[in-house]
């Protein structure tokens, strides 16, 4: 059916990935304010990561089987625009009570709600580009969703700032302390959330299936237990390619995690010499790790185009793999740098693998998994992201304190490492011709208006 598939302008697939903006704004938020909202409502710093379980938790569980049920499901809406709408509208009341949470519980529970909301939205999302786009747009359809994720996570991590820069006191707080610019950001993105989602729905259809294709679904036993079977016979015939990515996935996710983790407790050491939630200084932190924060998102943002030609002239596997050498590199710089300024250095490195980390493994799974299956593979391909962060929540406790000297500066080094370890990995990957080729060319055309 890809040859079918009708050639979509730049624009038109900008449109379609439009709702990926709030759900990234959503995770976004999420990344650069969950640690101190936890630290605002009493949580100690060794035990972070165990608050964090809600995100990869979630993942592990939902996306698979939200891929698995979509590739199942026959509505007149389409396969996957029920999962966008449902997830977006649970997504927003998430992020309309998070900041307003009165105890650590509360704020974790939520965090719950929230996570597996994105996730019911994020991986049809995935699919949806298979399903819309021929193989030869599949490059530009994926680092398109990268560009909106650097664009989304830029400005939720911004917005608090930009509240500030507009009049808002930074240092009024709630009887929580947790800060009102953060309420209102979290308010804000509630608003993005429904409202891009609503933008692809309204702009975007879903291809309608075949007779053929209505009839092949409609033949296959219905239920969850063979909805739980088709995981099970995707994972067995699982793509070598496919695994292979795995252990890149598993050091890159590990690396992200700790650095979403502990980066603005990091930079309060480094920078404003506190670990105090209490203080100007702390607040302060957080101020700047939105600024960084929405630096380096920005450089994803700019940088998942801007890696359309190296793609296409490298392919994916050696572009992704300069791209996590430089964040790998950043990332052990950041604990020697004590002016704000300098920290942009560090973040153009770790923008590009965020560009790279977003676009670049789609790009080398696509050419390798059958189409008739892509949603039940994206949502197993994304296993790979969880299951390296539930390790890092299991394990980085055990030694926080004992081999990283209880500093979360340590933890930035350590996932400076294991970046270098993700870049080293991925050259090790077999692919097939037409994802080693780079399905970039084309999509390269077309963003330059080409489009043949």
């Amino acid at each position: 059916m890809a040859n079918h598939k009708p050639h979509l302008s730049f624009w038109q697939i900008v449109n379609m990935n439009f709702g990926f903006f709030g759900i990234q704004f959503s995770f976004g938020l999420q990344q650069s304010s969950m640690s101190p909202i936890y630290k605002y409502l009493g949580a100690d710093e060794a035990s972070l990561p165990y608050l964090w379980l809600a995100g990869p938790m979630t993942g592990l569980l939902v996306q698979p089987l939200i891929g698995a049920m979509s590739d199942r499901t026959i509505t007149r809406w389409g396969r996957r625009t029920p999962y966008f709408l449902v997830g977006a509208i649970l997504c927003s009341i998430g992020l309309l009570l998070m900041p307003f949470s009165p105890t650590l519980w509360m704020a974790a529970s939520l965090l719950w709600i929230l996570d597996a909301a994105n996730n019911v939205t994020m991986e049809p999302y995935r699919a949806f580009v298979s399903d819309k786009l021929a193989p030869r747009q599949h490059s530009i359809g994926f680092l398109t969703q990268s560009a909106f994720t650097g664009l989304g996570q830029t400005l939720a991590y911004l917005t608090p700032s930009l509240l500030v820069w507009w009049g808002m006191d930074k240092d009024a707080v709630n009887s929580h302390h947790i800060p009102h610019v953060v309420i209102v950001a979290f308010v804000v993105g509630a608003v993005c959330s429904i409202a891009s989602v609503l933008w692809t729905l309204r702009t975007t259809p879903e291809h309608p299936l075949s007779a053929a294709e209505l009839a092949e679904m409609r033949s296959r036993p219905a239920g969850w237990r063979h909805t739980l079977g088709d995981i099970v016979d995707a994972v067995r015939e699982m793509p070598p390619t496919m695994k292979q990515l795995a252990l890149v996935k598993l050091f890159q996710w590990y690396a992200m995690f700790c650095y979403w983790q502990y980066i603005m407790l990091s930079l309060a050491t480094t920078i404003y010499g506190t670990t105090d939630q209490t203080t100007q200084g702390f607040r302060d932190a957080g101020l700047l790790t939105g600024q960084v924060g929405a630096f380096y998102n920005g450089v994803a943002f700019v940088g998942a185009l801007a890696l359309v030609p190296f793609t296409r002239r490298y392919g994916p596997k050696l572009t992704h793999s300069a791209c996590l050498a430089l964040a790998g590199a950043g990332m052990l710089c950041i604990p020697l740098i004590h002016s704000p300024l300098l920290l942009l250095l560090p973040m153009v490195g770790i923008g590009l693998a965020w560009a790279s980390i977003m676009g670049n493994p789609y790009v080398m799974l696509a050419g390798c998994i059958p189409p008739e299956r892509t949603g039940v593979y994206m949502g197993i391909f994304n296993m790979f992201i969880v299951i390296p962060m539930i390790i890092q929540i299991f394990t980085l406790p055990l030694y926080y304190r004992s081999w990283l000297g209880g500093n979360p500066e340590n933890v930035i080094r350590l996932a400076g490492g294991l970046m270098l370890c993700g870049a080293l990995a991925v050259l090790f990957v077999k692919l097939r011709p037409r994802a080693a080729e780079g399905q970039a060319a084309p999509a390269a055309r077309a963003v330059l208006g080409g489009g043949h």
